[in-house]
């Protein structure tokens, strides 16, 4: 029989297991996973070097310095080659591949926003820069190339503005991650700034890499060379000016085949490459984590991809690139086209700067796991109902009497909360 002491109890201990559900979460570097648990396959848990080649298959090239990396071929998701895949590691500027992945879909390219002051804040110190100015008119698809050109941290704050809020836009960074299986991934910028428990992949980053080219205006991005990009207005003329961005990919435009995707640098990460390269019909995708210099990133990842056309089917793959678990994504078609305009887009006509509504929220993924973000916090359902529990044990815990029988009765405390939660479900 359940007493009223033994009631109180169970409910305090539910209320505490509800608190405990609430609490964050360790970042991802801190949460270590047995070999059967890691994405793409056990071996690609193992440390060091992982390749399975036949008799006639050429030697992987010497004198890599990357602390990890990672070849798969693009289209079948299988990995040829990897070294530490799942090493958790600080991603740099190719973080930005993942939150272009996220923003990019939402924002129609051809709309135009003015830029207000409070967007360029919150910058980190000696951030890679486009040269965005406020209370300036910016076309969204002009801010995609200062992201993929110029690595721009000014740009992707301004985007991510757009899309509702810098905190708002990490969420779903993170919710994307877990939808593409990318576990090794803890997102604590949208730009890829160096900060405390920020961590991605090798293997998480070529996840990111083969979703973002699936849209034909993300893999037009990544692969322009140079462009024009807005400036300032001139006093004396009152025209407006525009000056030249280049592309940041020392691969792009030398190495045969290459689409992109997206370099980083910073203090923490080193020298950090993801790159996409097309031969004769067979895609290969390549990441380099954490070189000795800021070029070997480029000469590891030319001559990975060079192996990696070489040797495609001379090797047995090692593991393989986890799918996509969120809802099916629109076939990329040939050329760019604007996407469709959704309810958090501004208008395309230039106006003063305005707070962006809120999108509806991320659906959960189709395999029945709940997002990340979503295990951290618990869930409304059970906060809710943790909630109540703690009210319900607080309240016995203060209303004990004695009953006639000179017992310790938690009856009438129990049942005025029960008219009271009657009450509520009333209204």
């Amino acid at each position: 029989m359940l007493t009223d002491r033994h009631f109180a109890h169970r409910c305090a201990a539910a209320a505490a297991a509800g608190l405990f559900v609430l609490a964050p979460a360790a970042p991802a570097a801190a949460r270590p996973r047995a070999a059967a648990e890691v994405v793409g396959g056990e071996r690609l848990a193992r440390p060091g070097v992982q390749v399975a080649p036949g008799s006639d298959a050429p030697a992987l090239p010497g004198n890599l310095t990357g602390r990890s990396w990672l070849v798969a071929d693009g289209t079948s998701g299988e990995v040829l080659a990897s070294y530490n895949a799942h090493a958790e590691l600080p991603p740099a500027s190719t973080l930005k591949m993942l939150f272009a992945d996220t923003v990019l879909p939402k924002l129609d390219r051809e709309a135009v926003h003015r830029v207000a002051p409070e967007e360029l804040t919150g910058l980190g110190s000696g951030s890679s820069l486009v040269g965005i100015k406020e209370d300036l008119d910016y076309k969204v698809e002009d801010l995609w190339r200062g992201v993929f050109l110029s690595s721009g941290n000014d740009a992707v704050h301004v985007l991510a503005h757009m899309n509702g809020g810098v905190d708002r836009t990490v969420a779903q960074m993170q919710a994307r991650a877990d939808a593409l299986q990318a576990h090794d991934t803890h997102v604590v910028t949208p730009d890829g700034y160096d900060q405390d428990g920020q961590v991605s992949s090798a293997y998480d980053l070529t996840l990111f890499a083969r979703a973002g080219l699936r849209n034909p205006d993300f893999r037009a991005y990544c692969s322009t060379r140079d462009a024009q990009f807005p400036g300032a207005v001139d006093r004396t003329t009152g025209q407006r000016g525009s000056f030249g961005i280049a592309n940041t990919d020392r691969l792009l435009g030398k190495y045969p085949g290459l689409i992109g995707v997206k370099n980083g640098y910073t203090t923490n990460a080193g020298s950090t490459f993801t790159g996409a390269a097309e031969r004769d019909g067979r895609l290969l995708l390549v990441t380099v984590m954490h070189t000795t210099t800021y070029q070997k990133v480029y000469d590891e990842a030319a001559a990975l991809l060079d192996w990696g056309f070489a040797a495609a089917d001379r090797v047995s793959p090692v593991g393989e690139l986890a799918e996509d678990t969120s809802a099916v994504r629109a076939a990329p078609t040939a050329e760019p086209r604007p996407n469709p305009v959704p309810d958090t887009v501004p208008s395309a006509a230039p106006s003063p700067p305005r707070s962006v509504p809120a999108a509806p929220p991320v659906a959960a993924p189709a395999d029945g796991r709940q997002p990340e973000h979503a295990r951290r916090t618990g869930g409304t359902a059970g906060a809710m109902a943790a909630g109540l529990c703690a009210v319900a044990a607080l309240a016995a815990a203060l209303r004990l009497r004695r009953d006639r029988a000179g017992r310790l009765s938690l009856r009438p405390a129990l049942r005025r909360w029960a008219g009271a939660a009657t009450a509520v479900r009333r209204r």
